[in-house]
Formats: structure tokens, C-alpha cells, sequence
């Protein structure tokens, strides 16, 4: 017997096995596949970035969240996964700090929204897979836009079911200056310039009805 032709078929069918186990682990369960989602508007959505200051730290808040999901027919593995789709925009100029003059300040001489109103990402689903819990750990990609500068990003989020919805959730961080926005001093405070971003959104099926 070829014994070094044996071991090559032995490893050559590991690599198969386990490559079949790969896919199924990262395949999620068919009522996902084929579907297109909508950010459902009348929802309790939050978008909320955090701020350090050297006093104290202070955060801004939003609900003006809007955009849209689409998965593809099949399993959703990774080569499913490559017709997905995905667009969102935040209104960046409805951000509440809890004072005005702040507010103000912020929009008008940092982030410049009359100009520039929406923080947005578009791109593609890379990966998900289903925890134990029915939760769903979803892995993106693509490009996130502010203050006119785009920059690629993976993101990381989570999915759970609420009824025929999915409530999303994201954190990251968002560096000013990759995105030309000056460190700003808002009521006298210089604040770092790491911001936290985190997201807390529900997505609706669209019902067969075309995107907004």
C-alpha cells in the first residue's frame, strides 16, 4: 500500500469534514434567508455616543436611526452571504446633548451638519451564527461615512427576535480626527478624541414592499 497516498486521503477528507462542520455552524436558520428588513421607525431606537472628558464624561443621544437589511435566498453561509446588503443613515444633527449651547456648538463647529447631516454605513453581512441562547452574532462589513470622510470598518453586532423583528445591537469606536474632526472643547471641556458608538435598533420585515 502507498502509504503516503493514504495519509493525504485521510487528511484530504479532515479538511472536507470539517470545512461541512464550519458551514453548518455558521448557517442560520431559514426564516433569516430571503428576507428584506426596514428600520422600524415607530420603535424605541437609540443611537448614543459617549464622550470622556477630563470633569466628567457626557453623551449625546438620538432616535433618528433609518435604513435597510437584505439577505439573500439560501442558507446564509459565507457564500450566501455575499449578496447581502445593507444601508443605514443617522441624523447626526438631532444629537441631544442635554444642554443647547452645547449642541449647538457641537454641530455647527465640529461636526458641521448643515453641511454634513448624517453618519452613515453601507455595506455587506459577512458571517452569522446562532449562539445557544437563539441569539444571533452577525459579523459586517463595509463603509462608514461622517463628517464627508468614509473609512472601511468591520462591526460587529447582535440580533434577537422580537416577534417578526429583529432588535440590533452595535457598539465601536469611532476615532475624530480619521474623519478630519477637530478634538472639540464644548463648555470649556476638552474631550478625548475616541468617541463610543453604540446602537440599539429594530428592524421590521419589509412585507414585500419597495425600500424607503
Amino acid at each position: 500500500m502507498n502509504w503516503a497516498l493514504f495519509k493525504s486521503f485521510v487528511n484530504a477528507d479532515r479538511v472536507v469534514r470539517l470545512s461541512v462542520a464550519f458551514l453548518f455552524a455558521v448557517v442560520a436558520p431559514s426564516w433569516l434567508a430571503g428576507q428584506e428588513y426596514h428600520v422600524d421607525v415607530e420603535q424605541e431606537n437609540l443611537v448614543r455616543f459617549v464622550s470622556d472628558a477630563p470633569i466628567e464624561d457626557f453623551d449625546g443621544v438620538t432616535q433618528r436611526i433609518d435604513g435597510f437589511l437584505v439577505l439573500p435566498q439560501g442558507n446564509l453561509g459565507v457564500t450566501e452571504l455575499s449578496a447581502s446588503e445593507f444601508y443605514f443613515e443617522v441624523d447626526i444633527a438631532s444629537l441631544d446633548t442635554g444642554i443647547g449651547l452645547r449642541n449647538r456648538h457641537m454641530r455647527d463647529n465640529y461636526l458641521e451638519t448643515d453641511e454634513f447631516p448624517y453618519a452613515t454605513f453601507a455595506g455587506r453581512v459577512v458571517r452569522i451564527d446562532e449562539e445557544p441562547s437563539g441569539r444571533f452574532r452577525a459579523l459586517t462589513k463595509g463603509v462608514f461615512a461622517v463628517h464627508g470622510v468614509e473609512r472601511e470598518r468591520e462591526v460587529e453586532c447582535t440580533a434577537d427576535r422580537a416577534g417578526r423583528s429583529l432588535r440590533i445591537s452595535c457598539a465601536f469606536q469611532v476615532k475624530l480626527s480619521d474623519h478630519n474632526i477637530p478634538i472639540p472643547r464644548l463648555m470649556f471641556l476638552k474631550i478625548n478624541e475616541v468617541m463610543e458608538l453604540e446602537l440599539d435598533f429594530f428592524l421590521a420585515p419589509a412585507g414585500g414592499g419597495e425600500r424607503r
